[in-house]
Formats: C-alpha cells, sequence, structure tokens
C-alpha cells in the first residue's frame, strides 16, 4: 500500500515538473500544487510557471495561496504568504534593494560585500490579501490580513488588517471592510465562513 501512494505522489510530481519544463519552452501554465524546501506540501497553492522565485527556501507558504503570471519573489530576508492570497500578475516582491547603495558607492559598488544605505527586510502578507498587478512590495513591509493592494502600487511599509492599499508612494485609502458590510448583509449566508478567518462576524463591528 506505502508503495502505490509513493508512486502515486511520484508521478504527481512528475507530471507538474514536465509541465513547467514544457511551459517555459511553450506558453505559461498555471500548476497545482507546491513543494517546499523543508518538504512540506501545499496541495491547493496554484502558480504560473513563469513566476520567478529567489531564495525559495527562505519563504513561508500557507494553502490556498494563487500566485499568477510573471511574478518576481525575492525572500533572501524571508517572506511570510498568509492562507488564501492572491497575488495577481507582474508583481515584484523584494526582500533587498541596492537602489540607494548604487549611487552612493558609484563604480566602487561591486567591491563592497555589505555596502551602506544597502535595504533589507523581511515581508509579511497575512491572510486573504489581494495584490493587484504591477505592484512593488519593498523590503521590511508587513500588509495585515484581508487587505487590498491596488494595482501600480508602490509599497513600502506598515499597514494594519482590512486596509485598501493604493498609489506610489503607498497610502490607505479604505478598509475593506466597509465593502464587506455590504455583501454580508446581501448574502447573510457567508457570515460564517467570514467569521472564521476574520474574527467578526460583520465588518466594522
Amino acid at each position: 500500500m506505502f508503495s502505490i501512494f509513493f508512486l502515486m505522489g511520484f508521478l504527481k510530481r512528475l507530471k507538474h515538473r514536465l509541465r513547467y519544463e514544457l511551459s517555459r519552452r511553450v506558453k505559461p501554465v498555471m500548476i497545482t500544487g507546491f513543494k517546499v524546501c523543508k518538504g512540506e506540501y501545499f496541495d491547493n497553492v496554484r502558480w504560473s510557471s513563469t513566476t520567478n522565485f529567489g531564495s525559495i527556501k527562505n519563504i513561508m507558504f500557507s494553502n490556498d495561496i494563487f500566485i499568477g503570471h510573471y511574478n518576481f519573489i525575492e525572500a533572501s530576508n524571508g517572506i511570510s504568504i498568509g492562507r488564501g492570497c492572491q497575488i495577481t500578475n507582474f508583481i515584484t516582491i523584494t526582500t533587498h534593494s541596492s537602489h540607494n547603495s548604487i549611487r552612493l558607492y558609484g563604480k566602487e559598488y561591486d567591491k563592497h560585500t555589505d555596502p551602506l544605505g544597502y535595504i533589507k527586510g523581511s515581508i509579511s502578507i497575512g491572510e486573504y490579501c489581494f495584490i493587484g498587478p504591477h505592484s512593488v512590495i519593498m523590503p521590511g513591509t508587513k500588509i495585515g490580513k484581508g487587505s487590498i493592494v491596488s494595482a501600480f502600487s508602490y509599497v513600502n511599509g506598515e499597514f494594519p488588517d482590512f486596509s485598501i492599499i493604493s498609489g506610489n508612494p503607498a497610502k490607505i485609502t479604505g478598509d475593506t471592510r466597509t465593502g464587506d458590510k455590504i455583501l454580508l448583509e446581501k448574502f447573510p449566508e457567508l457570515k460564517p465562513f467570514y467569521q472564521a478567518w476574520a474574527g467578526i462576524a460583520d465588518a466594522n463591528e
């Protein structure tokens, strides 16, 4: 019995790998299932073959995550992505940036292993967040659960739960619970589902 399950798992991983290699040569595809470096397997993570992961061993995944096409996720200083997050397309999430250091050092930049002005920091994205297309999330950013990052936003800093985050530089422009309250009143049967993760029966309580 064990050997059958092992074989089924092997064939499933082989199928994903073949799809990934083929997609690199043909077109983007969505792949279901993700195995992190520590061996944990998430069966309901959907991710694009065109998303580029850097230092993937430093990413803390959860289940039910969607990661779309043509994203760059760099995790040298650690990234945590909460359950149910949707990361759409053409997004950069990076835990380091040299954009200050290269100006300060000029042609001497490459001679320094830990240059001054170099920005490093972990990133945390809470449960059930939505990251809109063409957004940039900078090192040291913390986004609370249930938040929305609008398309084309440059996000840097800490944002509380249920924030609507927009702009360049991004600021809080609203509260997702405002819209949630309207939807929960329209569809009251959804309140138990909302309560299960949000910790509130209605928005704005």
